[in-house]
């Protein structure tokens, strides 16, 4: 049943200037000329009457085949309605309806028919041994990635929510929470350069939902755009989009103190307009951050290796003990830091293993690439022994 209203922070409509078009108020929620034109592309795919009952809309949250959509309400104002997601639903998790995505709504069934195609996918793997992915936010131009500083930040887990950040086609930022818990100026810019360091091209803010310290720099940096909030639990995550949105909407708990780890306060992603400009999705704390097919996001976070890379004597380095590698000197000369080596290492051959496992070629030649590199190693085992190579 089609069922408007069901989000009792959403029973007031909002508002957003309007140029004529019927759903121009959807504006603060990410609607522009593009998906208008997307979705009348679509509707005119139906006749006349078919087509009468068709609504764009943006899903707000997803739960058990039903979804949560921002819909046109009326002159001026919006409402939430409920549907059924079961028209659209696929083998694909990741091409399922997800929080972020534009849906074609018919309200004569009270059901999804249709996504708008995606801009932008942010997708991680799941812990499944069908190595499927899992779509965490859809048409995000930014993504937040929220570290706490109660704890010394996890560089390596920082660098991996940004290389799914850049392969999902959105601009990263990493925001460090928590900063009134760092005694000194001082000492806070340490830890913002030393996660500078670990996020080449991303903008590292620190901010404070307690004393308001970064809350307006990182609310101008979202602008208009679409933002999803991303970490651990216990990042402090439903406590600063709580201070971004102006009003307690998100439910926070307290962070255990034997080991400073959070509880999952979200337990589902919800979309938000922010007061002022922007959307936020807002996401649960994620325990496991797997790789998705995002070699080029590797590459953009160790963006100095990959330049590195290029000084090697031999094209397929590995950066190991080959002779003439510029990435190890670089190492050994203090430049790069043997950490990132082993992070960037340690993603690409995660990468590289999922696709492994869903492309048989690439699985195959990994197979002979292996049997020639056992081959070569007998091969100088037998020639330190004295013995001459086959």
């Amino acid at each position: 049943m089609f069922h408007a209203s069901l989000n009792p922070s959403t029973t007031t409509p909002s508002r957003a200037p309007s140029t004529g078009a019927p759903h121009d108020v959807l504006v603060p929620y990410g609607w522009d000329a593009d998906w208008a034109a997307a979705f009348d592309a679509h509707a005119s795919a139906f006749d006349a009457h078919a087509g009468t009952g068709l609504v764009p809309g943006r899903i707000a949250r997803v739960d058990r085949g039903r979804c949560d959509l921002v819909v046109a309400d009326g002159p001026g104002g919006t409402a939430v309605v409920q549907a059924d997601t079961a028209p659209v639903a696929t083998p694909d998790p990741v091409a399922f309806p997800c929080t972020g995505d534009w849906a074609v709504l018919d309200t004569g069934q009270g059901a999804v028919t249709a996504l708008l195609p995606r801009r932008t996918a942010f997708v991680r793997a799941t812990s499944s041994e069908r190595s499927e992915g899992q779509i965490l936010a859809a048409n995000v131009d930014h993504a937040i990635v929220a570290a706490p500083l109660s704890a010394e930040v996890d560089l390596g887990r920082v660098e991996r929510f940004l290389a799914l950040a850049w392969e999902s086609g959105a601009q990263p930022l990493v925001v460090l929470t928590k900063a009134d818990l760092v005694p000194d100026a001082e000492g806070l810019g340490y830890l913002v350069d030393d996660v500078r360091s670990a996020a080449p091209g991303a903008q590292v803010i620190a901010v404070s939902a307690e004393t308001g310290q970064g809350i307006d720099e990182l609310r101008a940096h979202l602008g208009r755009g679409t933002a999803v909030l991303l970490g651990q639990s216990g990042a402090g995550k439903s406590t600063l989009a709580n201070a971004l949105l102006g009003a307690d909407l998100q439910e926070v708990n307290a962070v255990r103190d034997r080991d400073g780890k959070g509880r999952h306060t979200t337990t589902t992603r919800n979309l938000f307009a922010v007061p002022g400009g922007g959307v936020l999705i807002d996401t649960p704390g994620l325990r496991g951050v797997g790789i998705w097919d995002a070699g080029a996001g590797v590459a953009q976070v160790f963006a100095e290796i990959e330049a590195l890379a290029e000084r090697c004597r031999f094209h397929d380095c590995a950066h190991a003990a080959e002779p003439g590698c510029a990435v190890r000197a670089a190492v050994e000369d203090g430049e790069l830091p043997q950490r990132r080596l082993e992070s960037y290492g340690k993603l690409l051959r995660e990468n590289q293993r999922l696709a492994a496992r869903t492309d048989a070629r690439l699985r195959a030649e990994l197979r002979r690439d292996w049997k020639r590199k056992q081959e070569q190693g007998r091969q100088m085992v037998q020639w330190k022994r004295g013995g001459a190579p086959r």
